[in-house]
């Protein structure tokens, strides 16, 4: 379990959710139906949008990423999960636990900058209407996704590299279905001041940040909305931006929701169970709510399964 004659652990155990046998066949059904469901969702979503010519808008365009990284980060955990059941090990190695801490934060926060594009992008569309198009055009649109990949790959990469260089002595059993950072910086045996700074740090910069930028976009869209004569007007305006309003407000309040029961119950078992929230159903989620409450998405879906089914006959 050593390496050589340092304290470096090689292998860690995910404990999961439970240590029943009889209850491992549900969580793999359970987990699985979830995986699917996320991943078969957000693919139709970005296919839809893909092949919609009226659906390449700024908007659409930043949904399609949401969706693209809302399946990297479910695959970051889940898969590992359910071999662990199948194969009744409960192994992880040192660098994948090191690979999958570094894609959670990637995509994790890549899903926070999205939502801020996209905030930002519903601001500009019913603050600005008429410079819309000018504003945001394609080129800023590749930009605002090109700097969040940017930002977050430097993130994710500074965050592992600084748990390089963490030791860990006997304690080797992870609490979680994952290599959480938080989790796994407390199980460190070596000094760990530093990365809990940067990692502190991080999370008001690139999660309270962009939380900030998203209330003032709000905060506009509001007054902008109140200003509306007609009540029709109004709903039209509030319409083009409930689904996206609502994705934000699940993500962020299962996150809030996971650290503050965390914080409160000190249960490692507990804060595993609330993490399921933010990490799988708030992903398998947003393709239902941005296709129920769209009409465009829907005449979009259902067009491209037509195609689908008259290319299979």
């Amino acid at each position: 379990m050593e390496r050589g004659n340092d304290t470096r652990i090689s292998e860690f155990l995910l404990l999961g959710f439970s240590e029943d046998p009889q209850l491992q066949p549900i969580i793999f059904g359970l987990f699985l139906s979830m995986y699917l469901i996320t991943v078969f969702g957000n693919l139709l979503i970005i296919l839809a949008i893909t092949s919609d010519s009226h659906l390449h808008t700024p908007m659409y365009f930043f949904l399609s990423n949401l969706s693209f990284v809302d399946i990297c980060f479910t695959s970051t955990t889940i898969p590992k999960m359910l071999w662990n059941i199948q194969t009744q090990r409960k192994v992880i190695t040192y660098e994948g636990c090191i690979t999958q801490i570094y894609f959670l934060i990637l995509f994790a926060v890549l899903d926070i900058f999205l939502l801020t594009v996209m905030a930002y992008d519903r601001f500009v569309a019913i603050c600005h209407p008429l410079h819309y198009t000018v504003i945001m055009n394609p080129r800023l649109c590749g930009l605002l996704v090109l700097m969040s990949w940017i930002i977050n790959i430097l993130n994710s990469s500074l965050q592992s590299l600084m748990m390089l260089q963490l030791s860990f002595c006997t304690n080797i059993e992870i609490p979680h279905f994952f290599c959480e950072l938080n989790h796994m910086v407390q199980l460190a045996c070596s000094d760990t001041f530093l990365n809990n700074i940067v990692m502190y740090l991080a999370a008001v910069l690139l999660g309270g940040g962009p939380f900030a930028g998203i209330l003032y976009s709000y905060s506009k869209i509001v007054s902008s909305i109140c200003r509306i004569s007609s009540a029709q007007g109004k709903y039209k305006a509030f319409s083009t931006c409930a689904s996206h309003l609502t994705v934000v407000s699940l993500f962020y309040c299962t996150m809030l929701g996971v650290y503050l029961s965390s914080a409160a119950t000190h249960n490692a078992h507990s804060s595993a169970t609330a993490s399921v929230m933010y990490t799988v159903i708030t992903p398998m989620l947003n393709p239902f709510i941005y296709s129920l409450r769209n009409k465009d998405m829907k005449r979009a879906l259902k067009q491209f399964l037509i195609n689908s089914c008259e290319s299979l006959y």
